[in-house]
């Protein structure tokens, strides 16, 4: 009964997971965004982004946004409130400025990822997430497209837990961890 609650669980999570966009997907997103940004234009591009009903640019739990390197938000998928705001000052629940370290990252390496803890604009919990940000060239801008943490380590907690209680019904501690029933 408690590998059929584990497997049960796992194939939940997995589900769940069906419903979070991948890192290959979101470096795939951010380059159709420069590539449209460079052939529609800036502001058509924006506009385009922020459309929720414009599936290219809404994908699983991913949306596309755009900031200046100074941290000014010129297009944003999921929240039009933010457009037009100065985001640098920005921190996550540990204190990184994630929207400057994005600004960097694009600017001085032309892409990559920054990864930071952020509520998940579905599920409304605090989850790591995963950003990539490319530089679109010939401005001082770049865009982004995050994605949340992958849920393996959830299954595996889920797991270990099953096996402790299968074992002697006591919570099991793993690596300061501890997973209760």
């Amino acid at each position: 009964a408690v590998i059929a609650r584990t497997f049960a669980a796992a194939a939940s999570a997995a589900v769940a997971q069906d419903a979070r966009g991948t890192k290959e997907e979101a470096v795939a997103m951010v380059n159709a965004a420069v590539a449209h940004v460079q052939k529609a234009g800036p502001e058509r591009a924006y506009k385009d982004f922020g459309d929720a009903a414009a599936a290219e640019w809404h994908k699983k739990d991913m949306y596309v946004f755009v900031n200046r390197f100074d941290g000014m938000t010129l297009a944003h998928g999921a929240n039009a409130k933010l457009l037009g705001k100065d985001m640098s000052t920005l921190k996550d629940q540990d204190g990184k400025l994630f929207i400057q370290e994005m600004g960097v990252t694009a600017r001085k390496d032309g892409s990559g990822w920054v990864e930071y803890s952020w509520v998940h604009p579905e599920t409304k919990k605090l989850a790591a997430k995963a950003t990539f940000v490319r530089a679109l060239p010939g401005s001082e801008t770049f865009v982004g497209v995050g994605t949340a943490a992958t849920i393996v380590s959830g299954i595996v907690g889920i797991t270990l837990f099953a096996i402790g209680s299968a074992l002697d019904n006591k919570p099991l501690k793993l690596a300061g961890v501890v997973f209760l029933g």
